[in-house]
């Protein structure tokens, strides 16, 4: 991981109870082009998928945790869980100071975070909008809003995989 990223802290952005795969994959891959440090699920497992072009297993981690209990017990030392969720309470992203020590939780798009989840994060946020995004959307909105705020210096890729002709 390049110095600049950890100088700027560490983040981890998972999701409770994601309805589809896809949702998952395209996630992990703005996680690893945004300069995530892992990703992880809570109470469905993710398989892999084909259409994984960068092989993002390869450089980020995937955790799985059964509970939301199981993950509070693994937050990494002096990190923050943040539940990103559309309510009064949240605080809109536009406002939002993102902790240096992140770890972000999506909730399915269709019941968002139990309240039991929400009791346990030490933030939310929101994005603006009356519905709800798609969650593979939503996280990579605050993987980048976090990116800009933070200025974090993104890793560099190189592509040497190509197909001759694409971009």
């Amino acid at each position: 991981m390049p110095k600049e990223i950890l100088q700027k802290g560490f983040f981890g952005i998972g999701v409770y109870q994601s309805k589809r795969e896809e949702n998952i994959g395209t996630l992990w891959r703005s996680a690893y082009i945004l300069g995530a440090s892992f990703i992880f699920t809570i109470d469905k497992k993710y398989k892999r998928q084909a259409s994984d072009v960068l092989k993002t297993w390869r450089h980020i981690p995937l955790y799985h945790y059964d509970t939301i209990d199981e993950l509070y017990k693994a937050l990494p030392y002096d990190s923050q869980l943040i539940g990103v969720e559309m309510g009064e309470e949240s605080v809109d992203i536009q406002d939002f100071e993102h902790p240096i020590r992140a770890v972000y939780l999506l909730g399915a798009e269709d019941n968002g975070l139990p309240v039991h989840i929400i009791e346990k994060c030490h933030h939310l946020v929101k994005l603006q909008g009356t519905h709800s995004l798609n969650v593979a959307v939503a996280g990579s909105i605050i993987l980048h809003d976090r990116a800009v705020k933070l200025e974090v210096d993104l890793p560099e890729f190189e592509y040497s995989n190509r197909v001759k002709g694409r971009g």
